[in-house]
């Protein structure tokens, strides 16, 4: 499966046994970088969340952990992953907190403005159209609601991942943005109150907005 003439990766659509050990992996190599994304923000006990792009789970499952009255939703276009979330998060699912839902960021399937926060971890690099998919991530959050972008790679990181990355991005799909392009993706669909942190050295970036209150 390819689009045009880029190959779609493990990394991008899990699939297979492969995709099941890259699920693992992603769970493992990414908490640290989640934890410190999901630290820049506040998150309400009865938030109602959507983490776009759930891979193996684990941010499902800390965001459930960080709103225990409310409810956690993670969608991906990977059936491995939306699996493995269901598979991780079996308990959560159960007594009704979680879902997992297999879909895609352009057309996620909600109605406007039902989201309190909605996260992106190591997933809008991949996003087909990145622009109109954050117009459509900003259709379903609430006014006065928040998106964070957290990823591992950016353009101008110090790190040898980013770089690699970014020399290769024609070859591999992936949208490497810099800081100042990841507020311009923010600003351009409406959000407000736009932050982003970098930590170079570790190749870290986090970027944070409100969608203004009515």
């Amino acid at each position: 499966m390819a689009t045009g003439n880029i190959p779609v990766t493990q990394c991008q659509k899990p699939r297979g046994l492969m995709g099941r050990f890259t699920l693992w992996r992603m769970n493992a190599s990414h908490s640290k970088l989640t934890d410190w994304g999901l630290g820049q923000i506040a998150v309400e006990k009865n938030a109602v969340i959507l983490d776009v792009g759930c891979g193996g789970g684990k941010t499902v499952g800390k965001l459930a952990a960080m709103a225990p009255a409310g409810k956690v939703c993670g969608i991906d276009y990977s059936e491995a992953s939306v699996a493995a979330t269901a598979k991780l998060n079996a308990r959560l699912i159960e007594a009704g907190r979680v879902e997992a839902r297999l879909a895609s960021v352009s057309q996620l399937p909600f109605s406007d403005g039902m989201f309190d926060l909605v996260t992106a971890v190591e997933t809008h690099f991949w996003w087909p159209n990145l622009a109109g998919d954050m117009r459509e991530v900003f259709r379903v959050v609430k006014p006065g609601g928040t998106l964070v972008v957290i990823a591992e790679v950016y353009k101008g990181a110090n790190t040898l991942v980013s770089k690699l990355a970014e020399k290769y991005a024609s070859r591999t799909g992936m949208k490497l943005l810099s800081a100042e392009e990841h507020r311009e993706l923010f600003t351009t669909p409406g959000f407000s109150d736009v932050r982003v942190m970098e930590e170079r050295d570790k190749g870290w970036i986090c970027a944070v907005g409100k969608k203004p209150a009515a």
